[in-house]
């Protein structure tokens, strides 16, 4: 296990591809025993569709009891807390949790309605649930997605799923970065299984997915973090709980020292994707040819920044990404694909935060 290890891994089956990352990860020898108990915390927020980019697919959650059975592992145990407002049973129930579960022989507790007991998080006292701590080892399925209070959102902050509502209404009027990372500081975060997906661009309850289909693996909470700054478009100080949590011990911000484990090569899908209105509007500005999905995703990231920030003009050249360009001539291109542009930005793919950077430039 190296904590400077970041697994990724491309598709569209999404069961096999968390097979195959698991495996790739040597989950089983990190965990030891199989008489551990082992806690699964996806994101289910509301009760949505993951297709709206919301909430964790469960082919994810699926395929981890799958491997983790396989490897001899029994005691194993769902749970989460959804957001103050829902019930967590009805998310639960709304896309297949309760059918995954009763299929694998899984218990799913509901968080809400668990006890809870007091930490010390560094100088924080913070409720947590007690069927959250009382696992020997915690699998993390958070999705990366945008986030209309925090910017972001993935390991760190589906971590607030394992309080009670109580603490979460604490955490708001607390401010939200400050107690996140100090909560991180008890909770668990012993693998990171990260649904992108289809995450949302920038609201936690989806609406505006944005297809990446792509699944990462990280040891490091704020590392994932991290990175899902790069993947968005943003940079660490824009989401202080980052930089709090590493201030606190938690885990390293820098992705630049990370070691990347590339496990497939994207490759371009054949159907354009379904997108929403205001992800049809950003996509206007592209010239896609046989696109992969990552590489086009975080092109529409880069792009809602420049939106953002007032700097997408109307009659800007359309930028061409995607295999179809390959030796084909162009004004501005965004992956080794488009090399034959006057201006590109190599990549394959590039981040969304080098996209945004030379967009800005160009």
């Amino acid at each position: 296990m190296n904590k400077k290890d970041i697994f990724i891994i491309h598709g569209t089956n999404y069961k096999e591809m968390t097979l195959q990352l698991l495996e790739a990860a040597e989950l089983a020898a990190a965990i030891g025993s199989t008489k551990k108990h082992i806690g699964l915390k996806p994101n289910l927020i509301c009760a949505k569709d993951p297709s709206l980019g919301a909430t964790t697919h469960g082919e994810l959650t699926a395929g981890t009891i799958e491997y983790l059975q396989k490897h001899g592992f029994s005691h194993i145990t769902v749970m989460e807390s959804s957001w103050v407002g829902e019930r967590t049973s009805r998310s639960f129930h709304a896309f297949g949790y309760d059918r995954i579960c009763d299929a694998y022989g899984i218990p799913f507790v509901d968080l809400q309605k668990d006890s809870y007991h007091t930490y010390d998080a560094k100088g924080m006292q913070i409720n947590v649930c007690d069927a959250a701590m009382n696992v020997d080892f915690m699998i993390n399925l958070p999705v990366l997605k945008g986030h209309c209070q925090t910017t972001i959102t993935c390991a760190l902050k589906n971590n607030k799923g394992v309080i009670p509502n109580s603490e979460k209404r604490r955490f708001h009027t607390l401010g939200l970065h400050k107690p996140i990372a100090h909560l991180n500081t008890v909770a668990r975060n012993d693998f990171i299984l990260v649904d992108n997906i289809c995450g949302d661009l920038d609201f936690e309850e989806g609406g505006n997915p944005v297809t990446m289909n792509r699944i990462l693996g990280f040891w490091d909470p704020v590392l994932c973090d991290a990175y899902v700054c790069d993947s968005m478009g943003h940079s660490v100080d824009e989401v202080p709980y980052i930089t709090m949590a590493e201030r606190l011990g938690v885990g390293c911000a820098d992705t630049s020292k990370a070691n990347v484990i590339l496990l497939n090569q994207d490759t371009f899908t054949d159907s354009r994707p379904r997108f929403t209105r205001r992800v049809e509007a950003l996509a206007g500005y592209t010239a896609p040819k046989d696109a992969c999905s990552a590489c086009y995703g975080s092109l529409i990231y880069a792009l809602d920044r420049l939106r953002q920030a007032g700097k997408l003009k109307k009659n800007a050249s359309p930028v061409s990404i995607g295999q179809g360009w390959k030796n084909c001539p162009g004004k501005i291109g965004i992956g080794n694909c488009t090399s034959c542009c006057s201006d590109f930005l190599k990549g394959c793919p590039p981040k969304a935060v080098d996209i945004l950077r030379f967009l800005e430039e160009n």
